[in-house]
């Protein structure tokens, strides 16, 4: 099956990479850096702290780094780091949420991972790899705060408390990217589009999801008509209600009662590595989760 990202990063191959840098991205978005700022007079100052990772910093650490964090934003279907792609920059996202994506050969992609307010993208730029096989794209809309990766590696190699941090997030996105890899092979699909909407849900400001069956199938690697049978029994038992490409869970304990083990596995795993992430970090601002376009190929 070919794959909504596909698309987007055939258009980025084609065109030299051009896209791959948030720095190049200036174009207003709902909820732009802007909008914010008019309500929250301070948002420069404590927006960065809406990262986990970022909150949970001592001082002294969060000092240094703080006059070097840009913000950036990004419209949902928008490329963070291309696949190949050297990765100059680690994001830290406030709001909105990252797909990693691998895609084959024939145009086929799929998940398998997520990243919302709790973490980084752009791993490989401090563990020494520069460069991933698999690309990251924005699935809903969001911003971050950027930080140069030398000056990211400058400050892993101090070996402190974000040194730290980074090292066990890294072995917590380890663990979401092997859960997800066991739970496609042995768990049905009811089960998995359980545990998708469960992480999406996570990471968002609401109950309410912007997102289609067409994005749900690809994320899940399965054809749009199996998640439209999966979605179907969740409304009709009561769980979900879905209308017009927008998601909302009724019921979430219900849900979680129906999902598969592996998104237990991962939610412990987190609170185990970085509970002081759950206890720092700042509460995030509601803001609505505009949902990912099919791109297209760009013409030349």
């Amino acid at each position: 099956m070919m794959c909504f990202l596909a698309f987007q990063w055939q258009s980025f191959f084609m065109h030299g990479g051009a896209m791959s840098e948030l720095s190049s991205f200036r174009s207003p978005v709902p909820n732009s850096f802007a909008a914010v700022q008019g309500k929250y007079a301070d948002f420069t100052a404590l927006a960065p702290k809406l990262n986990h990772l970022l909150a949970a910093l001592p001082e002294a650490e969060y000092a240094r780094l703080a006059s070097h964090l840009e913000p950036v934003s990004w419209p949902a279907g928008r490329t963070v780091h291309a696949a190949c792609d050297r990765q100059k920059y680690v994001y830290f996202p406030i709001s909105g949420i990252v797909s990693q994506f691998y895609m084959m050969q024939d145009g086929a992609c799929s998940e398998f991972a997520l990243t919302g307010n709790e973490g980084a993208i752009g791993v490989a730029s401090f563990l020494g790899g520069e460069s991933a096989p698999s690309g990251t794209m924005a699935l809903i809309a969001g911003q971050a705060f950027r930080l140069r990766a030398d000056l990211l590696q400058d400050e892993f190699e101090r070996g402190g408390a974000l040194a730290l941090l980074l090292l066990r997030y890294t072995l917590a996105l380890i663990t979401q990217i092997g859960q997800i890899a066991v739970c496609n092979r042995h768990h049905s699909l009811e089960q998995r589009l359980c545990r998708w909407i469960l992480s999406v849900l996570d990471r968002s400001p609401s109950n309410q999801l912007a997102m289609t069956h067409e994005v749900m199938a690809d994320a899940l690697g399965v054809r749009r008509e199996a998640v439209t049978l999966s979605a179907g029994r969740l409304q009709l038992a009561g769980l979900i209600q879905y209308s017009r490409g927008h998601l909302t869970v009724l019921d979430r304990h219900r849900l979680e009662a129906r999902v598969c083990e592996c998104y237990a596995v991962v939610r412990r795993e987190y609170d185990r590595l970085l509970p002081e992430c759950r206890q720092t970090a700042a509460q995030p601002i509601a803001q609505p989760n505009p949902i990912a376009p099919r791109p297209r190929l760009a013409m030349a």
